[in-house]
């Protein structure tokens, strides 16, 4: 079958370690993976170090995206409890507001109600706000967006009760939508003895058999496919204290194409949750000239020593994928083509409301 053309694909969760932890990741090698993967708008996560919770923190992620970033880019403000006051006024500089409510340390982790309703008061309703909420703090988040009656995005879910609750407050009003992981959807527990105790840490942690089939059989719930790329070493990971987290920019639409072939899912599908959806969300520009070109009939193994991260492994390390992007043209120049990249660091746009950016492509 000949190459098929579809809309530069938007990922609206990856972890780019820019400030602070340059050494996994930055805006360049994240990005330069993006598009390996299809992927030509990226909206990156606050928990860097320092946390993008204030203006002076921002700045210092604005800059090195704009120096660095070879696609499209987007940055959340975390909430926290010093920032209830002062986050609405950064809101144009950002795609959205991110709350932190599991799994998370430092300034970040919301752990009173309080915090969280004064936050839901005071973002401007036409922004979007996502949570890392599960379980108990999923139905908090709930909640709270229905005494508020705005909308709330729910990230990376992974389990039953969670995709139900979230199908049951969808036919009740709730303004709601959610994201899936792919490796919520192709990896479970059962995966564990074979990638290893440390490289199997993730958050939210790999769910059971029957999660993950409640995952598939409520696809029509699943408004996005968002990887949560959260790249780390793999001394790190096969240290005594491993980081939890993923790799994924570059698999995440080949293991999608390979559910398609296997008629899990069709290809239209994919399209409205790696392109439509996120676009609609998160009220995205759209990009004019932007497309990739896929061989849906390509098939590879993937290589973590392949890849364009600097994370340089992956959990799906060995597995035969099939579906590859082939060309990456992003607003009218060819930015990647079969491995090869021609496009120099700075050339990404920032689609936050608020900002100005040139992103001219240069070759």
């Amino acid at each position: 079958m000949p190459t098929i053309r579809l809309p530069g694909l938007i990922d609206p969760h990856v972890h780019l370690r820019e400030p602070g932890g340059t050494h996994k990741e930055d805006f360049e090698s994240g990005t330069r993976a993006a598009l390996a993967g299809g992927i030509t708008t990226v909206l990156a996560m606050p928990n860097t170090q320092p946390p993008l919770i204030d203006s002076v923190s921002l700045v210092l992620a604005e800059d090195a995206a704009a120096r660095h970033a070879v696609c499209d880019y987007g940055l959340y403000l975390g909430a926290s409890g010093e920032n209830i006051y002062t986050a609405k006024g950064l809101a144009p500089r950002c795609v959205g507001l991110k709350f932190y409510l599991d799994a998370t340390f430092g300034p970040l982790h919301l752990k009173d109600l309080g915090t969280l309703r004064a936050h839901f008061a005071r973002w401007p309703a036409d922004r979007p706000i996502a949570c890392h909420a599960e379980e108990r703090t999923l139905a908090a988040v709930l909640m709270c967006a229905w005494l508020e009656q705005r909308r709330v995005h729910i990230c990376h879910v992974s389990r039953r009760d969670e995709i139900e609750l979230i199908r049951d407050a969808k036919m009740r009003g709730v303004n709601v939508t959610c994201e899936v992981c792919p490796h919520h959807l192709f990896l479970s527990t059962e995966d564990i003895p074979f990638l290893g105790a440390g490289r199997s840490e993730v958050r939210p942690r790999l769910a059971l058999k029957n999660d993950q089939a409640a995952l598939w059989a409520n696809l029509d719930v699943i408004d996005c496919i968002a990887t949560d790329h959260a790249p780390h070493l793999p001394a790190e990971k096969d240290g005594p204290n491993p980081p939890p987290g993923f790799p994924g920019l570059e698999t995440s639409l080949a293991l999608m194409l390979t559910a398609v072939n296997r008629g899990r899912l069709a290809l239209e599908d994919v399209v409205r949750r790696m392109y439509d959806h996120p676009l609609r969300i998160f009220g995205l520009p759209e990009q004019p000239d932007t497309w990739i070109e896929v061989d849906p009939d390509a098939t590879w193994t993937v290589r973590g020593a392949d890849l364009h991260s600097r994370s340089g492994w992956t959990p799906f390390e060995g597995w035969t994928l099939r579906g590859r992007v082939e060309r990456v043209t992003l607003r009218g120049r060819e930015v990647y083509r079969s491995g090869a990249f021609n496009v120099e660091p700075g050339a990404g746009r920032n689609v936050a409301p608020g900002t100005q950016s040139t992103g001219e492509i240069h070759p």
